[in-house]
């Protein structure tokens, strides 16, 4: 199941740099499978990023979900904000999990690397 967290827009600073000229929303949800019949094989929480484009031609919707990353609901809940605040796209969630799972400096203990 999935739980709205919080949402930005990509700021007007980051989107001229990469010459984009439409608005970009990201969303970010915390991911539960308690009362799953996963819920006994892996981790209990995850996430999930959508980035919502608003083009001209329409709306064009990306995704990525990761499940089974923590049991730890405060945790989830600080990386969601960190990525949320560093606005973080469904594209790159992956690298930067990894970056965060291999830096033994983190404040995250999270564990992706069975679920690439």
């Amino acid at each position: 199941m999935n739980t709205f967290f919080s949402s930005t827009f990509v700021g007007e600073e980051a989107l001229k740099e990469a010459e984009i000229y439409h608005p970009i929303k990201l969303e970010y949800y915390k991911h539960t499978t308690e009362g799953t019949e996963k819920a006994e094989n892996e981790a209990k929480f995850g996430i999930n990023i959508i980035k919502k484009e608003y083009k001209k031609e329409g709306l064009k919707i990306e995704n990525k979900e990761l499940t089974g990353i923590t049991n730890d609901e405060q945790e989830i809940e600080e990386l969601l904000s960190f990525l949320g605040k560093t606005e973080v796209m469904p594209i790159h969630v992956i690298d930067v999990l990894k970056d965060i799972e291999n830096n033994q400096n983190s404040e995250f203990n999270i564990m992706i690397h069975n679920k690439i």
